[in-house]
């Protein structure tokens, strides 16, 4: 019975095709045209007569190549790291507070208004200006620490009290320094590798330099935030939730073995590059003005 049918419903289809007329196929045009194929006959005999002239003949002696990157042509990964054993305690511990403490409540802050954090954040960066500004006259960098002056007194009255950075939009960008900078300026070396608590990578020379903004923030005083404790407390936390908020390193984010060996080659490997910088500087002064050329 099923055989039946499919017979019937194939010469039903036959007979509607039959019906319809005389079935024709189209002749599709040629995709390649004559003028496209001489085209592309004449590009690839331009592409091989250019690679035969490139190549080396045979009397003509071989380009000499240049030698291959050694091992030792590579920055050591060595660090002078005397305290390994309680820094990476160190490390540690700042993984696991960061972890439950610190970063989720610079999450929370990230969820507030757009313009109030930018307002806070211009607010602490404009007060850094005046260490800025001090160290770059110890550093010998007059034209920098001027900028930072400026920025200071611009962002102070035009920006509300530093709320906003009418510098930056007046083309006075900012450039942060410190006092850890002014001692690498006065040449003392960075010393051995220091984790220190809650705030991180270091080292002895970066760690005095802590110490020396913390002190000639607490000499100036601006805005009397930091001879209070309790104003000093709120304003050191209030300033590092910020900075954290503006900091997209996470720790283990890799699920490397030997993230502490990492850190540790690319901080250092940084400070070295700026006491680079600093010392060609520093050749590079103009006897006559003793300003740092290209200022």
């Amino acid at each position: 019975m099923r055989r039946a049918y499919t017979a019937v419903f194939a010469a039903a289809m036959l007979a509607g095709c039959t019906s319809t007329g005389n079935v024709r196929v189209r002749d599709l045009p040629d995709d390649r045209p004559a003028e496209s194929r001489a085209m592309a006959i004449e590009a690839a005999a331009r592409l091989a007569a250019a690679q035969e002239a490139e190549a080396p003949r045979a009397d003509e002696e071989p380009t000499a190549l240049a030698p291959p990157v050694t091992p030792a042509d590579a920055p050591s990964m060595r660090t002078y790291d005397p305290f390994e054993r309680i820094n990476r305690s160190m490390y540690r511990f700042n993984a696991h507070f960061d972890e439950s403490v610190f970063l989720p409540v610079a999450n929370g802050y990230r969820r507030l208004p757009r313009p109030l954090r930018s307002g806070v954040h211009n607010f602490f960066g404009n007060l850094g200006e005046i260490g800025s500004t001090l160290n770059f006259a110890l550093q010998g960098r007059p034209v920098y620490g001027l900028r930072a002056l400026g920025r200071f007194a611009i962002n102070s009255t035009l920006g509300v009290g530093g709320l906003i950075d009418v510098a930056k939009r007046m083309k006075l960008p900012r450039a942060a320094t410190g006092f850890g900078t002014t001692l690498a300026k006065w040449g003392m070396r960075p010393g051995p590798y220091i984790v220190l608590p809650l705030i991180g990578p270091s080292t002895l020379r970066d760690t005095a330099g802590l110490g020396g903004d913390f002190g000639l923030a607490w000499g100036i005083d601006a805005g009397g935030f930091y001879r209070s404790s309790r104003n000093s407390w709120m304003f050191g936390v209030a300033n590092s939730i910020d900075l954290r908020a503006h900091i997209d390193f996470r720790y283990y984010e890799t699920g490397s073995a030997f993230e502490y060996d990492t850190i540790r080659f690319l901080y250092m490997r940084q400070r070295l590059l700026e006491d680079e910088k600093l010392r060609a500087e520093g050749a590079n002064l103009p006897r006559s003005t003793g300003t740092p050329a290209g200022q």
